[in-house]
């Protein structure tokens, strides 16, 4: 076993600050891989529905969100399987958990909706926004800080909205809540 102390001059300190620092940001637009597949999933489901339910007689409508979502849970699975040999950071392992608990609270808001044959659009924005609101501010990114106020605001509007309009409503909320911010995320240069 190896007792040395390794001693680094200023010069290689400051070198390994900033690799640090630069993989910590390179990290960050990592996360913006999920904002943008969930984004257009959840997007083209919503404009499908909506599409579907209103201006044709196909019986089964509703089919985009749960082929999309599985879809989406396919693809992130995947992903995260794919990532596993990387060191998993605290903030990675605190926002995993928080999307978790969320994707579990999104099902059964839908289950319960579905069950109560209500709609769960406002229901599933309120949680779209939490969790988009507390990741834009543990990784200290405005844009998704924005994303999530957003979202929150949309499904107050929701409230006030007929259910016809709600899921071109949703859409819309995706494409400024998990789009515009996952697009900048991925070409900031934080």
């Amino acid at each position: 076993m190896d007792t040395r102390e390794h001693h680094l001059d200023p010069a290689q300190s400051l070198e390994v600050i900033a690799a640090v620092i630069a993989q910590t940001k390179e990290n960050i637009k990592g996360y913006s891989f999920l904002y943008l597949l969930w984004g257009w999933l959840i997007a083209i489901a919503s404009f499908s529905f909506f599409f579907l339910h209103h201006y044709t007689s196909f019986k089964y409508f509703f089919l985009p969100f749960p082929l999309l979502a599985v879809t989406g849970i396919v693809i992130s699975l995947w992903r995260h399987s794919t990532m596993r040999h990387q060191s998993e950071t605290y903030i990675a392992s605190y926002l995993k958990k928080l999307w978790l608990v969320l994707g579990i609270s999104f099902a059964l808001v839908i289950f319960i909706n579905v069950v109560e044959t209500a709609t769960p659009f406002t229901y599933t924005l309120l949680i779209g926004g939490i969790g988009t609101l507390v990741s834009g501010l543990v990784l200290r990114f405005k844009p998704l800080v924005s994303g999530g106020v957003l979202f929150l605001l949309f499904s107050v509007i929701s409230v006030f909205t007929p259910d016809y309009y709600k899921p071109l409503l949703q859409g819309i909320a995706v494409i400024t809540g998990y789009l515009v911010p996952g697009y900048l995320l991925k070409y900031s240069r934080t």
